[in-house]
C-alpha cells in the first residue's frame, strides 16, 4: 500500500461557516480549565510542602497516584466516547474532575491529598479523548492538526493563568480557596457545553456548505472494535510508543517547574508569575504553530506522512537545548531553554495527537487515543519515581532535563520505524 495521499478535503475550498471554531473554542475553554485544576496543587506545594511538611517522595506519590488513575480512566473514557460521542463523555468527565478538585480542600498530607487526586485525574483523563472525538467529528483531516493545536494551546493558558490567580486567592483567602473559585469556573463551562454542543448533522447553526467541508473526507458508520485487533495494528503502537516517550516530560514540566524555580533561583509563590507565564505562552506559540505548519504543508499538497514527520522534527529540535537549562548563567536563559522545549512538546503533540485520526477509524480512533493515554501515563510514573529519587538524592535537575533533551528525537524515530509510510490500518481487519 502506498502512503497515506493529501486529505481529499483539500481540493475543497473553506466554508464561510464558523460553528466548528466555536467548537474549538469550547474545547480550548476546557483544557484551560483542566490545567487550571491540576496545577492548583503543583503551584501550592512550595507553600504546603513547609507547612505540612512534605517530603519529595512524597510528592513524587502524588504525581505517580494522579498519573495511574488517569492512564487507566483515559482507555475507559476512549472506549466510553467512542460508543456515547464526545458531548456525554465530556459532561461526565467534567463532573468527575471538579468532584475531586475541590475535594482537595479536606486534606493536608500527602497520603490524604491522593485520595482527591485520583478523582481528578479521571474526570480530567475524558478531556483529551472527548476533544479529539469532537476534533474528529468537526474537521476534516485538512483542518484536523491546527484545530487539535488551537484547543491544546488552553494547556499553557491554564499554566499561565494558574500561578497569576492562585497565590493572590491562598494568599489573601487561604489555599483551600484556591480550589473551591477555580472549581466553580469548570462548573459554569459544563452548562455553556451542554446547551451548545451538537454532532455537525444535528446542529442548527451550521450551514449547507459548512456540514458539506466537515464531510467531506469519507466516513464510515460507527461500530465496536476489540481490544485484540486494535493491539495487532502498528498505527496503534506507533501512537502507544509516542506517548509513551513523550508524556513523562510534559508531566514533569507540569508537577515540578515551581519547584524547579523555587529551588534553583529561590523564587516563592507570588513571584512564579512571570518564569511560568513566559514559558507557557512559548509553549502556546508551539502548540498553534506545530499543528499549523503540517495542515499548511498538507493543504499545498504534501503528504500527511511528509507533513506530520516534517513537523514533528522541527519540534523535536527545539526540545534539545533544554539539556543545558541547570547550567545558564541566569534564571531569564533556563526560562527561554524551558520555554522552547515546551514549545517543541506542544507542536509535537498536536501532530502526534492527529495520527489516529489519520491511520484509524473514526469509530476506532477514541480506543486508540484512550491506549496512548495509558501509555504516557505508565511513562509519566516511571519518570515521576525517577524525578522524586533524583531530586531526594543528587538534588539537582540535570539528570531530568537531559532525558527530556532526547526523548522527542527518540519518539519520532520509533513511530517512524514503525509506520514508515504513515499507512492507514484496513478497516476491514478491526472490524
Amino acid at each position: 500500500m502506498s502512503s497515506l495521499p493529501p486529505a481529499p478535503s483539500a481540493a475543497i475550498p473553506k466554508p464561510s461557516g464558523k460553528v466548528r471554531w466555536i467548537v474549538v473554542a469550547l474545547l480550548f475553554g476546557a483544557v484551560v480549565l483542566s490545567y487550571i485544576d491540576r496545577l492548583v496543587l503543583p503551584t501550592l506545594k512550595p507553600e504546603l510542602q513547609g507547612r505540612y511538611g512534605w517530603s519529595e517522595t512524597g510528592y513524587a506519590d502524588l504525581a505517580i497516584w494522579f498519573q495511574g488513575a488517569y492512564g487507566i480512566s483515559y482507555v475507559v473514557f476512549g472506549r466510553l466516547i467512542d460508543r456515547f460521542g464526545a458531548r456525554i463523555g465530556y459532561a461526565l468527565a467534567v463532573g468527575i474532575w471538579t468532584a475531586g478538585h475541590v475535594a482537595h480542600v479536606f486534606f493536608t498530607s500527602t497520603g490524604g491529598m491522593i485520595l482527591a487526586r485520583i478523582p481528578l485525574a479521571i474526570g480530567e483523563a475524558g478531556t483529551f479523548p472527548a476533544a479529539i472525538a469532537a476534533t474528529n467529528e468537526w474537521f476534516p483531516r485538512r483542518e484536523r492538526a491546527f484545530a487539535i493545536g488551537v484547543f491544546n494551546a488552553g494547556s499553557n493558558i491554564g499554566a499561565i493563568l494558574t500561578p497569576l490567580i492562585v497565590p493572590i486567592i491562598a494568599v489573601t483567602m487561604g489555599w483551600r480557596m484556591a480550589f473551591i473559585l477555580t472549581g466553580m469556573l469548570t462548573v459554569l463551562w459544563l452548562v455553556v457545553w451542554l446547551a451548545f454542543y451538537r454532532r455537525p448533522q444535528e446542529h442548527k447553526r451550521v450551514s449547507a456548505e459548512e456540514l458539506a467541508f466537515i464531510e467531506s473526507d469519507p466516513v464510515e458508520p460507527t461500530r465496536a472494535v476489540a481490544w485484540s485487533k486494535l493491539l495487532r495494528r502498528r498505527q496503534t503502537w506507533a501512537y502507544m510508543t509516542g506517548r509513551f516517550l513523550i508524556d513523562p516530560v510534559w508531566w514533569t514540566f507540569l508537577f515540578w517547574l515551581p519547584d524547579f524555580f523555587n529551588r534553583q533561583y529561590g523564587i516563592t509563590m507570588l513571584a512564579f508569575g512571570p518564569p511560568l507565564i513566559a514559558i507557557y505562552l512559548l509553549a502556546d506559540v508551539g502548540s498553534v504553530a506545530g499543528g499549523w505548519f503540517s495542515s499548511r504543508l498538507i493543504g499545498n499538497g504534501v503528504s500527511i506522512n511528509r507533513a506530520r514527520k516534517t513537523a514533528m522534527f522541527a519540534c523535536a529540535l527545539c526540545a534539545v537545548p533544554i539539556a543545558f537549562a541547570t547550567q545558564v548563567p541566569s534564571m531569564w536563559w533556563a526560562v527561554l531553554l524551558i520555554g522552547l522545549a515546551c514549545a517543541g512538546h506542544q507542536g509535537f503533540s498536536a501532530n502526534l495527537y492527529a495520527l489516529p485520526g489519520d491511520l484509524l477509524p473514526r469509530w476506532a480512533a477514541g480506543s486508540v487515543v484512550g491506549l496512548g493515554g495509558l501509555s504516557g501515563a505508565i511513562g509519566g510514573m516511571l519518570m515521576a519515581r525517577y524525578a522524586g529519587n533524583i531530586l531526594e538524592t543528587v538534588g539537582s535537575y540535570q539528570p531530568i532535563f537531559a532525558v527530556a533533551a532526547c526523548a522527542y528525537l527518540l519518539a519520532l524515530l520509533v513511530i517512524h520505524l514503525i509506520v514508515p509510510r504513515y499507512t492507514p490500518a484496513d478497516p476491514k481487519k478491526l472490524a
